[in-house]
């Protein structure tokens, strides 16, 4: 069956589902496989519980039309979102990066929606996956839409533009995220730019960072990049400080204060003003937009707690992100400065040397307290043997039960899969 076929049908019940767990009436079931799942098997429940068709690539589960029967569901995804990107006729931002993507995601779409019904990327559903349903997710009444790709291998930034074709774009940042998976920092460079060489082959416009030397010199590919956020560029801010709250200066002269934590997200915040005055969004809106805007889901978040200040950036972490981090609270102006680190994953063949260079930046005598929480920290405690390691957040979290911190400024930050955000109900 063709992709039209299919399409026609979406345009009817126009909600995608990949999990029996969540099935909105009508919706169309996409039975994907996995190492450990195949969701083929899942075909006929779905159907049961409300979906109006099923998307499979095993003959025999089929047994009526309500099957959809294809070559392989995953490919038919992404598929039906190219189709359903070529009927959307409304400006498309792509962003990708190594740090910084979903709260630049989310701060550009604080400002556009203040003008425009704007769609954005949920969450963080940024792959091979996530992208599609993101685009199939942009409906008639949107206005504009901001799609969120990520990538840990070359060649995936190439496919996610393939898919979400963005009309416009930019890299928030190029650093170590991934830099196992990707097979080195050169690599790193060369996936996330395929973004920017999409742009560059379909007439696309770019946002660029003209503080990040990698990002300005891409500039160079482009006839008329938009520059920001430095003097005489297309969009131009300061930073006033970021102790702890981030207050920016905005082109328009107007002093925004923040809810945001660290000095790092000032580029975030350039990004989404500089998007902001591209298409027209008065400069009081945006910036108001800003000021209003409160972080979630652990990052950069600010948590006061028994005297004591919590910056709780455990969402995720990578070498370049855990220094970004590191040096902003080096900065501020703080009478007692802890960390609390956990491991940082997706690194492959690089992960000791980068946890022992993490180690090298924690030893210097910036702060007056550091724990350590993780296999991977091993390496780091190697070097900072001033620190408190456990090789476990359980054992952390004993510790952190007879602790008592007075008056501290406590950076929290690891990758997402050691949990570390669980140890803040245990400081005191």
């Amino acid at each position: 069956m063709s992709i039209e076929t299919l399409y026609q049908h979406y345009l009817r019940y126009p909600r995608i589902s990949t999990d029996t767990r969540n099935l909105p009436e009508g919706c169309i079931f996409f039975a994907l496989k996995g190492p450990n799942f195949n969701a083929n098997t899942l075909a006929e429940e779905a159907l049961q519980k409300g979906a109006s068709l099923a998307v499979v690539d095993d003959a025999q589960v089929v047994k009526n039309e309500r099957y959809f029967l294809v070559a392989d569901v995953l490919t038919t995804l992404q598929d039906l979102a190219r189709h359903h990107r070529q009927h959307v006729q409304i400006p498309v931002i792509g962003l990708t990066g190594s740090n910084g993507k979903t709260t630049s995601k989310e701060l550009t779409h604080a400002v556009l929606q203040t003008t425009y019904r704007t769609f954005a990327t949920v969450g963080n559903l940024n792959n091979h996956i996530g992208v599609p349903l993101s685009v199939l997710s942009i409906r008639p009444e949107h206005e504009i839409a901001v799609i969120e790709m990520g990538a840990n291998h070359v060649g995936e930034i190439a496919l996610l533009s393939s898919i979400s074709q963005p009309s416009h774009g930019f890299i928030t940042n190029i650093g170590k995220a991934h830099i196992g998976t990707f097979g080195g920092f050169e690599n790193i460079i060369r996936g996330k730019s395929e973004l920017f060489q999409y742009l560059r082959e379909h007439n696309g416009v770019v946002f660029i960072n003209s503080l990040n030397p990698i990002l300005n010199n891409m500039a160079k590919r482009f006839a008329k990049p938009v520059l920001y956020p430095q003097q005489h560029d297309y969009y131009s801010c300061t930073l006033v400080t970021a102790d702890p709250y981030i207050e920016v200066k905005a082109e328009n002269g107007q002093n925004i204060r923040t809810h945001l934590a660290g000095a790092y997200n000032f580029e975030n915040i350039a990004i989404a003003l500089c998007i902001g005055k591209y298409f027209n969004v008065s400069a009081e809106k945006a910036n108001q937009a800003i000021a209003n805007y409160q972080p979630g889901n652990m990052r950069s978040q600010i948590i006061e707690r028994g005297g004591n200040r919590i910056i709780l950036d455990a969402y995720n972490a990578n070498p370049s992100s855990m220094q970004a981090a590191l040096e902003n609270l080096k900065a501020m102006d703080a009478p007692y400065k802890v960390v609390i680190l956990g491991d940082m994953f997706e690194l492959e063949d690089e992960a000791e040397a980068e946890h022992k260079h993490l180690g090298k930046l924690i030893a210097d005598g910036s702060f007056n307290e550091i724990w350590l929480c993780g296999k991977l920290m091993a390496a780091a405690f190697n070097v900072a043997t001033n620190a408190h390691y456990f090789e476990t957040r359980d054992a952390l979290q004993q510790e952190l039960k007879n602790k008592k911190f007075d008056k501290a400024t406590i950076l929290i930050k690891a990758s997402r899969g050691i949990g570390l955000e669980k140890i803040v109900d245990f400081i005191n």
